[in-house]
């Protein structure tokens, strides 16, 4: 592992004029030495982080930094500039410049070390001595902590200034009677939470920041820096006999419920690093007139991010993508198991008898066996898993016991994947309403654990068995029996509206109940059920190959950075990874959806119409093998991959070619101007 900084990492002359240009001329020194591979990437995911908040902070200090897959390994670059460059702080322009590069994936021993730095630039010792420093390697020693700042010199002991009067001994006073001793009151107690979206510098300066003006104003200060390296929980006793509580964040705190019902000053993170003796001073005032925070109820994990103004339908999509996110390991386990299985012992396979009573070591048909028996066993998961983790999404934890009920009772009455959605979602709802009711402090202890597993499993149970689970069932026994039945024009049109959706969003709420669809037929599989599922990722890998195509024929049409994409495209579109084609939609979005959607709607019709087949429910390619009418299905990959392409192509190309008329326009207009003049 290499130095954080190097003095190739330094510029004591730093010219630029803007923020823009420093972060440039500072990534370029990274670039040279091979700490970053992709400059225009990196510089982007900087102004990314920069767009989120102004990285600017008081004393002359800017501090742009972000965590990007195009950086090798943890970096720092320092530039000083003699004219400032402006980087949003109140107090004005910044000359001394920090460029941190974390890797994606950073180490947390290398995220300390910035945090380290990050408290260093609170000292004005040490960014005395970086505005001082005349040579590159002392100041990158210095950055490093290798070279301690400078202090005073030791030896004699301070000069005396008083006046010649002040050293004339005074007569002793009188003594005066010892007083009582008093007991020593308990300083005041401030726990507090940092956080910054990249959690690498605010963060850990505002703790900092904070610490040093409790201890300037006599008040115990304990901080929790929630940063991008994950958080070390304040011991819940600290948090107990807390006085009050200051957050100081830019993203959500995490289990923010631990503070609840204490005196709170909920501010962002660059109030805690430029006004933190305010904030405590507030804090305390909040103390002395009683003021407490409302207390929190635990927030569902698809709502901690949730913005303010989301509807229900918003929530509801977050909740059922939890419930599938959930569900789909349980799905590639089980269906790739079951489909090997097929593949080495045949479709009759699944009436062997149970290897636990009967399996021989070298019998290809044992094997076989025990792959199916194994994914038959992973793949019974499914439903619960779907439903316990929809109830998840919903209610947290608590919702984790009435949703796996729900699930398994929906198995149980055959009502399938639309029970075990169902029954998720039921079993969310009624967790939050019993969260909703008032009950004794004496009981808060016990209802997790006791009371609303209880009380939400037996309502579930009786929703699923009595009320609503038999017309479910019923409802998809006529879906399966519809599937089954699909010839001719009808599959042919389920094929191009699966094919829609599996490219509307590239992996989204759209995307995933198509996939969710088909793998809810592979638990009852029939003919229909099975096209059903090779449509689905079919029309799944034409995006991202066919965005590989258009960047290997019409280059010239991409970015050096959509090219470079563009080869890791080939390998995702054929593993039937969707989202490889995300980042040429975020890019251009108006001419890369509507030309994946025409591809997938090609491919989704053609392999209906094909009649192919597949029991895996993931793999792409590499489960060809395991496909009904294989050399067709590929067919029908390449023909809307082919469309994709040609589309994607065609529509840049007439872009392209209208921005450059649109440049031209002024020219030929302002000559005609003049002729007629």
């Amino acid at each position: 592992m290499s130095e954080l900084i190097t003095a190739e990492l330094v510029d004591l002359d730093l010219s630029a004029e803007t923020k823009d240009a420093a972060a440039r001329s500072l990534a370029e020194r990274m670039a040279a030495h091979g700490r970053v591979t992709d400059l225009e990437g990196f510089l982007a995911d900087v102004a990314a982080r920069e767009a989120q908040m102004p990285t600017g902070l008081d004393g002359g200090i800017g501090i742009p930094h972000c965590r990007s897959a195009h950086v090798t390994e943890p970096t720092l670059a320092f530039g000083r500039s003699a004219s400032g460059i402006d980087f949003g702080a109140p107090d004005g322009p910044a000359d001394l410049i920090f460029l941190i590069a974390a890797p994606a994936g950073g180490d947390a021993d290398h995220l300390s070390i910035l945090s380290t730095l990050a408290r260093h630039l609170m000292d004005d010792s040490f960014t005395g001595a970086l505005r001082s420093a005349t040579e590159a390697a002392p100041a990158a020693a210095l950055i490093r902590g290798d070279a301690p700042t400078e202090e005073p010199p030791p030896g004699e002991p301070p000069t005396d200034t008083r006046p010649a009067s002040a050293h004339e001994p005074e007569p002793a006073p009188e003594p005066a009677p010892a007083p009582k001793p008093q007991p020593t009151p308990a300083p005041f107690r401030i726990v507090a939470i940092t956080s910054c979206p990249t959690g690498i510098a605010h963060t850990y300066m505002a703790a900092e920041s904070l610490e040093k003006a409790g201890q300037a104003a006599g008040v115990e200060v304990f901080v929790e820096t929630q940063g991008s390296a994950g958080f070390k929980r304040l011991d819940p006793r600290l948090v107990a006999d807390a006085d009050g509580v200051i957050f100081a964040h830019d993203v959500e705190v995490r289990e923010k419920e631990r503070f609840a019902g204490k005196p709170t000053v909920d501010v962002g993170v660059k109030a805690g690093i430029n006004r933190p003796a305010e904030l405590i001073a507030e804090v305390r005032q909040k103390a002395e007139r009683g003021e407490v925070a409302a207390p929190v109820r635990a927030t569902a994990p698809m709502d901690k991010d949730a913005a303010t103004g989301d509807g229900f339908a918003t929530r509801l999509r977050k909740w059922l993508m939890t419930g599938v996110s959930y569900m789909v390991p349980f799905v590639a386990a089980g269906g790739l198991l079951i489909a090997l299985a097929f593949a080495i012992g045949g479709y009759t396979i699944n009436k062997a008898p149970s290897v636990a009573d009967h399996f021989l070591w070298t019998d290809a048909t044992s094997w076989a066996a025990l792959l199916f028996q194994v994914g038959t066993v992973a793949f019974g998961f499914l439903v619960p898993v779907l439903a316990g983790f929809i109830a998840y999404g919903m209610a947290d934890r608590p919702g984790l016991v009435p949703g796996f009920v729900g699930g398994a009772i929906a198995l149980t009455i055959n009502a399938g994947f639309l029970g075990g959605l169902i029954a998720g979602l039921i079993a969310g709802a009624v967790v939050m309403a019993i969260q909703r009711v008032a009950v004794p402090p004496v009981l808060r202890g016990i209802m997790p654990v006791v009371v609303i597993p209880l009380i939400s499993s037996a309502l579930v149970g009786f929703l699923m068995f009595l009320v609503i689970g038999k017309p479910v069932a019923a409802l998809q026994k006529g879906l399966t029996d519809w599937l089954s039945g699909l010839t001719g024009a009808n599959a042919i049109i389920l094929g191009v509206i699966l094919g829609l959706m599996m490219c509307f969003d590239l992996g989204g709420p759209l995307n995933k109940v198509a996939y969710a669809f088909a793998v809810g037929g592979l638990a009852n599989p029939n003919e229909g059920s099975l096209k059903v599922m090779a449509a689905v990722m079919a029309a799944g890998m034409v995006p991202p190959l066919a965005m590989a195509l258009a960047t290997t024929v019409r280059g010239r049409l991409f970015t050096k950075t959509e090219r470079d994409n563009g080869k890791a495209a080939w390998v995702l579109g054929a593993s039937f990874i969707t989202e490889g084609a995300i980042p040429f939609a975020a890019a251009d979005p108006l001419r890369v959806i509507p030309a994946a959607m025409a591809g997938g709607a090609v491919t989704g019709a053609l392999s209906m119409a094909f009649g192919c087949t597949l029991r895996a429910p993931h793999g792409g390619i590499f489960v060809v093998p395991l496909i009904g009418q294989p050399f067709v299905y590929l067919l029908a990959i390449a023909a809307g991959t082919g469309v994709s392409a040609a589309l994607v192509i065609l529509l840049k190309g007439l872009g392209t070619r209208r921005r450059a008329g649109a440049a031209d326009a002024p020219a030929d207009g302002g000559a005609e101007v003049k002729a007629a003049a």
